[in-house]
This record gives structure tokens, sequence and C-alpha cells, in this order.
């Protein structure tokens, strides 16, 4: 029996991180990467060179294989229906983590919990909003946007004038207020086309400059009530968008204790760097699980290892080679796991990162922390 196939698109770390699942499982993966010096390239044998809009490329991609899946959403949506085999998630599901209008109205249609938010293309429609929710609001690019990118939160008016101005015909931006939470969560989850879904602990994301820094898993002081709310939540809408694979759910919890308000922020269909922290700290990893869901595998287990875990992202470094400082971050932390992507040091770059796993996720993190600073070149 040969090995299944599984066509990825996109190059990136995560990519690059389901190929130990791949490895474990005996599945063959085979990834369209950016260029041969990608993060996924550097560990994937089979791993053709193409971008995620080029048709030819990815029609390529999928010759012989069982299923295609994505490593990010910036790909050509109409193009999928086209070919020849399953695409998981499937297009009809991608394009609400493709498109953040779309997602804003389709968790209007569901019930689920959004903020109050407008689709504007100019002055005036964006004063009228202003006028209903106040300052200050977030604006955010539909298509294109992450990791703080296409996204711009505004004081004035005045200061979303340069966005509105580069607008084109037929072009328009999502208006939202701005959420005052008092923690980010987020609801990762599992389904396979057979409907089976399996959703881990419900997490706590800490932001930096608009770029996840700090995973604690699970969520401290969540009371049971909301930590059930916010996973029915997640899994309402993985089975009503039909979703197959990883489905993230980024939410803004308000207020404290059962009186907790949950908001859906984004949504991420694929693995998430909100769930790297699954790889030590629970039975099965999100990339173990993502590749089981898009084959129509049962699912695995979800349950944690220990009672807390943190995660900690290596965002960038003043050293000009962090793993140098391997010796001294290993030793002063030797539970820590480190992650590291492969990809060259540039200010505020994802080059990896660092999970520690124990009897606290708050302590978890201070030692995960610890070993990002030595790495980052902040300790000297």
């Amino acid at each position: 029996m040969s090995a299944p196939i599984i066509a990825v698109v996109g190059g990136g770390q995560l990519a690059r991180m389901m190929q130990e699942a791949a490895n474990a499982l005996g599945i063959h993966l085979r990834v369209l990467v950016e260029s041969t010096e990608a993060s996924t390239a550097q560990v994937v044998p089979d791993s053709p060179v193409g971008q995620a809009d080029d048709e030819k490329a990815v029609e390529e991609l999928v010759t012989g294989a069982q299923v295609l899946t994505f490593e990010h959403e910036h790909v050509p949506n109409a193009f999928l229906e086209t070919l020849p085999v399953p695409v998981r998630p499937a297009p009809a599901a991608l394009v609400y983590a493709q498109n953040k209008l779309r997602m804003r109205q389709v968790m209007d249609k569901i019930g689920a919990p959004n903020p109050q938010w407008a689709e504007v293309a100019s002055r005036g429609e964006l004063a009228d909003f202003a006028s209903r929710v106040g300052l200050p609001l977030i604006l955010k690019t539909p298509t294109g946007g992450y990791d703080g990118k296409g996204v711009l939160k505004i004081q004035d008016l005045a200061e979303a004038q340069d966005w509105l101005d580069r607008l084109e015909d037929g072009q328009t931006l999502l208006a939202e207020e701005a959420v005052p939470f008092d923690k980010e969560l987020a609801v990762l989850l599992a389904r396979r086309p057979s409907g089976e879904v399996r959703c881990w602990p419900v997490v706590q994301t800490i932001q930096e400059n608009g770029v996840c820094s700090v995973v604690l898993a699970p969520a401290p002081d969540l009371s049971d009530q909301i930590d059930q709310q916010a996973r029915e939540l997640g899994e309402r809408i993985a089975t009503e968008l039909d979703v197959t694979g990883v489905l993230a759910v980024e939410m803004f919890a308000v207020g404290d204790g059962a009186d907790t308000k949950l908001y859906v922020n984004e949504l991420a269909m694929r693995p998430h760097n909100s769930g790297h922290w699954t790889i030590e700290g629970s039975i099965t990893s999100q990339f173990e699980q993502h590749l089981r869901a898009v084959l129509d595998l049962p699912l695995g287990d979800t349950a944690p290892v220990s009672d807390g875990a943190a995660m900690v992202n290596l965002l960038g470094s003043e050293l000009e080679e962090p793993r140098e400082a391997y010796p001294r971050a290993l030793a002063e932390v030797p539970e820590a796991k480190v992650h590291y992507y492969g990809k060259g040091v540039r200010p505020g770059r994802k080059l990896g990162h660092v999970t520690v796993v124990g009897a606290d996720a708050s302590e978890c993190a201070r030692k995960a922390r610890r070993v990002v600073d030595i790495l980052q070149g902040k300790e000297k």
C-alpha cells in the first residue's frame, strides 16, 4: 500500500510542522512552497516551487493526491472548485476565513455574537457608523490581512482618509466597534467530513503589535460556564459552515465570571498559532489532527497532558543567529521545547516558538519567556 498523499498550499512554518506529524503517520506531504529557501522546503523533500495563485502549479500539486489543504488562506477560491480532488476545507467554507466581510455576514446569519460592524467605502459612511457606535473604531481590509496587517485603529475619522483614498471602484472596508475586551481567547477544534468534532481547551492569547506573543493553556480564571459556551460556539461555527480540518475561532471576552460576553473576532481554517502548544501539551497535536481530519480518519484525543502549558513566540532577535544562544537557553530551562522555523532574522519576524508544559500556565509562560529572551539577545 502506497502512502496517502496530502497536497498543501503554502511553505511557511505551519506546513513545516505538519511534516513532523506526517512522518509519524507515514503520510506523504507534497507542499507548494514560495521558494527553495522557504521554511517548509528545508524539511519536506517533495516541495515544488510555485505561487498560491498559479493555477497550473496547483493543478500539478494535486496530481495523484488524495486531498488538498492549506497552511494559509491566500488562494484563489473560485479556481479550487475546478480541482479533481477533495479540497478541505471546501471553498464554500474557506471563503469565510478569506474575506472578513463575508465572515461577519455569516456570523450574523447563524446567530454568532459579532461586534457591531459596517461595510464602508466613504468618509460619510464611516462617519455614520461612528455616530452610532462611537470612537475609537477598527478598520480592516476584507482580504489579505494577517498578524496585525490590514488592521487600523482610528481615534479620529481623519486617520482613515488614506485608506479610503486608496480604495478602487467596488472596493470597501470593514469597520468594527473597538470591543473593550478583558481577554482574547481562542477556541481550537477539528472536524472531519463525516461530522466528528474534537475541541482542545480554550486558551488565552496575548498580542504584541498585533501579533500573537503568548498563549496560555488553559485560559486562566475562565469559568466552566464560559469555557463551555466558547467551545459550543466554536463547534456551532464549524458545523454550520461545514468546515473540515482544524478551525481556530479567535474571540474577545468582555467582563468577568458568569457575566462574561464573547464576541467572534476572526476565523482561521488551518492549524493556528494559538494551537502550537498542543505539540507537547496535548495527547494529539493540532498538526496530526489536521492531517487526520482532511483524510477523514478518526480524530485523536485532545486532552491536555498536564494542568498547564504556555507557548511564547520568538519574534525577531538582536542576534544574527539565535541558535548560538541554545547552550545557555536550554541549560537554564531544560524542560523548554524550542521550535525553530529556519527563517532569516529580521525585526518582529516569527522565527520560532518555545513551549513549556507544567502545573501552571502562568509559570510555564514565565519559563518560556526566559528562553525567548535569551534567544532574542535580551539577556546578556
